[in-house]
């Protein structure tokens, strides 16, 4: 709720602070005392137009500061303040503070964090609803009439949102089944080449960086045959130097035993012939491993240029070839595959839509039903608030299909009808701006607790009434503020006496300034106020018996 209200150099406002209690509470006094600026320095802070006229004559700048409690955790407050990054400590009050500068400029802060007047604007709607002859807000918002009927009926929506969001899954999966049909159906010639094609190569995950292996291998090989074959021939033809090694290790063989030194050379000729032996084995291998095959190397030049071009071709990696030829086999089958697969989802995009036309219908039917009680509730408050000859009624019209969303397929609004006769119409076309805040208090006693702002402003509802009706309007705010804070504008005795709280307007002048103050008034203050508000200029003793009356009934 809001606790206090603090302003700085606005019209004939100097400097005002106020604080504000639970429940109800009057702000009176004599015409042209500046309620209205009251008001509208609370409507400067909660987001309204800023104009530069509203700045005291002579001074630079005016300021509003609007302090609420700590929103709960579940208020609509709390989440616009998460989502724009604006954090609370626990148990910190809200702090909404607006500056007007006299050339135009204005600023806006939460929490001394700057923010925009659009923020400023959504916030205050949530925290607070101003009632009178220009406002646009609360109840006259119909954007905001289907929920407050569903509060009121305990109308359940969930499962309605939820049948919607599988419906629209249903569809979306339909659509892009539709589409990728459609868009291999326009592919199916193409598709059946080039699988055919790549089934017919048969391209395999690293074939590339084999047969490149393999190509270079016997590439290598051709080069170097000559030169192997020449080798070959030097260490193991018939005069080779592996057999003349081994005739001459024979024939030492034979004369080693005759003379001692000979022994040494045996054995080096032995150790040669051993390692001659084994550079034989080595070479063999080398040439086995090199050895080249003009075909076999044409035939693996032919096989790598082929799947390196069909790669490009397909504008991807020899090596995903393979994937590739998998992705078109099966949109290839997709397309023969089509149209079962897709009756099948249509069957599905059609339960779904029957379950949330089921759902949607019987929250419908909860809405009209929640509809018919609200219009007896708010029809059995018209008339002791002078509303004798009008009608209120609550329109549940179906939406176009293309409108229906997790909410159901309803349009919801409240409308009236002032006059016996008259056209119902929204709550906005009403001419009286008295006679619309008795509108609004009908409703919002008929709704009682089901959402809206926790703090409720009416501005002069008891215009042009008075007697039983003005104790009816005055009952009545009674009861809606044992839920919520309620500030009323009043000019009514009946009004002002029901209040918890009284705060008295009143202009004064020292024939150079003129200044507009606030005073809280005690009991006997209240007494004489009411006194006056009854009797007028003169407070006669009757006047004040009839005050101290009004304020024994309360």
């Amino acid at each position: 709720m809001l606790t206090s209200l603090s302003i700085r150099n606005v019209v004939l406002i100097e400097a005002l602070d106020l604080e504000f209690g639970a429940a109800l509470s009057v702000l009176t006094g004599e015409t042209g005392a500046g309620k209205s600026i009251l008001l509208d320095s609370l409507g400067l802070a909660l987001g309204a137009r800023a104009d530069s006229g509203l700045v005291r004559n002579g001074e630079a700048q005016a300021s509003v500061t609007a302090t609420f409690d700590p929103p709960s955790t579940g208020h609509r407050a709390s989440a616009l303040l998460i989502d724009n990054g604006i954090e609370l400590e626990p148990g910190e009050p809200l702090i909404i503070r607006r500056m007007v500068k006299a050339d135009g400029g204005s600023r806006a802060f939460v929490n001394d964090q700057s923010c925009s007047a659009a923020l400023l604007r959504e916030l205050g709607g949530s925290l607070v609803e101003i009632h009178g002859q220009h406002d646009d807000r609360g109840l006259l918002n119909a954007r905001g009439h289907r929920a407050l009927l569903d509060a009121y009926g305990r109308c359940e929506s969930r499962g309605v949102a939820a049948a919607h969001g599988a419906w629209r899954k249903a569809a979306a999966t339909l659509a892009e089944a539709r589409e990728s049909v459609d868009s291999a159906a326009r592919d199916r010639d193409y598709l059946a080449h080039a699988v055919e094609e790549l089934t017919s190569f048969a391209p395999e995950p690293g074939e590339e960086a084999t047969l490149a292996q393999e190509r270079a291998t016997m590439q290598k090989g051709a080069r170097l045959a000559d030169d192997l074959t020449a080798v070959s021939d030097c260490l193991t033809g018939s005069n080779g130097g592996l057999a003349q090694l081994r005739q001459a290790a024979r024939r030492l063989d034979r004369i080693a035993s005759e003379e001692p030194l000979l022994t040494a050379v045996l054995e080096a000729l032995d150790r040669a012939v051993v390692e001659a032996g084994e550079a034989e084995d080595r070479l063999a291998e080398a040439g086995d491993a090199l050895s080249f095959d003009p075909a076999r190397l044409d035939n693996m030049e032919t096989r790598l240029f082929d799947l390196r071009g069909l790669a490009r071709k397909h504008q991807v990696q020899p090596d995903d070839l393979a994937a590739l030829r998998d992705e078109m086999a099966d949109r290839l089958a997709a397309i023969e595959g089509g149209e079962e697969h897709i009756a099948a989802l249509q069957s599905k995009v059609a339960q779904e839509a029957a379950h949330y036309r089921a759902a949607a219908q019987a929250l419908s039917n909860a809405r009209t039903a929640a509809a018919g009680r609200l219009d007896a509730a708010v029809a059995a408050e018209l008339a002791p608030l002078k509303l004798d000859a009008a009608r209120f009624r609550t329109v549940v019209a179906p939406l176009d299909e293309g409108q229906w969303t997790g909410q159901g397929m309803d349009r919801v609004e409240f409308e009236i009808s002032t006059n016996t006769g008259a056209p119902f119409a929204p709550l906005t076309k009403i001419a009286s701006g008295g006679e619309l805040s008795r509108f609004i208090l009908a409703l919002k006693v008929a709704l009682a607790e089901q959402g809206g702002a926790d703090t409720l402003i009416f501005d002069e509802i008891d215009r042009g009434v008075g007697g039983a009706v003005a104790s009816a309007i005055g009952d009545r705010l009674a009861r809606l503020a044992q839920a919520n804070q309620i500030l009323v504008v009043t000019h009514s005795p009946q009004v002002a006496a029901r209040g918890a709280g009284h705060l008295l307007i009143a202009k004064s002048s020292d024939g150079t300034v003129t200044r507009t103050g606030v005073h809280a008034l005690d009991v006997a203050e209240r007494r004489e106020e009411i006194a006056r508000m009854l009797s007028g200029a003169e407070i006669t003793a009757e006047a004040r018996a009839q005050a101290e009356r009004l304020l024994e009934t309360v």
